[in-house]
């Protein structure tokens, strides 16, 4: 059975999903399926750790929130995940966390829905990872927006329409699976989602000079390079450490901030992956 990927989805579209596709069995895996068309069953998340409560017991369920500039992930974790339990009733609130977790989903009634999900690795982070990761949040959104316009666009659009446009597998089924059961999807809402998360980053655009442009686009080139021999020269087997490529690359000169935006380059344009969190392997 294949790893399912770990999705990058904004809360407003994970809490706005309703729609579900249950295993049919005890190993076959649940998705939800968010408005823009994530098949998601997992989800790797970085952002505000805002409270922890415990639920049962001696800490035996808690839930924790946590939040990105469009809203705020639930997290459900209790004795059968004892080090990310652990790790969430140690670590200040608040703090940056990320975490990688699998969708957890409550039906008390039908139509009645409740999402959250279960952790099943959570690290403490500084502020960098998560602006990193709003960014790639930000174009996968954008991605999937694309796709769903392009779905909606045809009179009968199906997984093979989507993929021949060059989208994933798991994003085209997610596509269609989202035109089929949601009426009337708003993706302007979706846009606004977009702008609001950048311009938590960026919150004043200024204008840079064309040449200025070309120059700083020549440097991140060369920086892009230089960072991915060096994933290659210490990654062995089982892939780099982040924090080793950090260190490797600040001995050479280069500003830690710029190593991680050259980082998040190499992961969009597919020369690199991250197999697990933390770890980064070349393609």
């Amino acid at each position: 059975m294949r790893r399912e990927p770990a999705w990058r989805v904004f809360a407003n579209e994970y809490n706005s999903s309703s729609a579900v596709i249950r295993g049919s069995g005890e190993r076959s895996p649940s998705y939800v399926i968010t408005p823009l068309g994530a098949k998601v069953n997992r989800l790797f998340v970085v952002g505000v750790l805002t409270d922890v409560e415990s639920l049962a017991g001696e800490n035996e369920l808690i839930r924790a929130h946590v939040s990105d500039p469009t809203g705020v992930y639930t997290l459900y974790s209790g004795q059968f995940q004892p080090e990310v339990t652990a790790t969430l009733l140690n670590v200040d609130t608040p703090s940056f966390i990320a975490f990688v977790g699998k969708v957890r989903i409550f039906e008390p009634e039908e139509g009645v829905l409740y999402l959250s999900v279960r952790p099943e690795s959570v690290y403490e982070v500084n502020s960098s990872a998560r602006d990193r990761w709003i960014l790639e949040t930000c174009r996968n959104t954008w991605e999937r927006i694309n796709a769903m316009r392009e779905a909606l666009s045809l009179s009968k659009a199906s997984v093979y329409d989507l993929t021949k446009l060059g989208y994933s597998r798991d994003l085209a089924e997610g596509v269609i699976k989202a035109v089929e059961f949601y009426k009337n999807i708003d993706l302007n809402k979706y846009l606004d989602i977009l702008e609001e998360a950048l311009s938590y980053l960026i919150p004043e655009e200024k204008e840079v000079p064309k040449e200025v442009e070309e120059k700083d686009e020549r440097e991140m080139d060369e920086i892009e390079n230089t960072v991915l021999e060096v994933i290659k020269e210490i990654e062995g087997d089982k892939g780099a450490q982040w924090d080793n490529i950090i260190e490797k690359c600040s001995q050479m000169g280069i500003d830690r901030d710029v190593v991680e935006e050259a980082i998040s380059s190499l992961l969009d344009k597919g020369l690199i992956y991250e197999p697990v969190l933390g770890t980064i392997k070349t393609t």
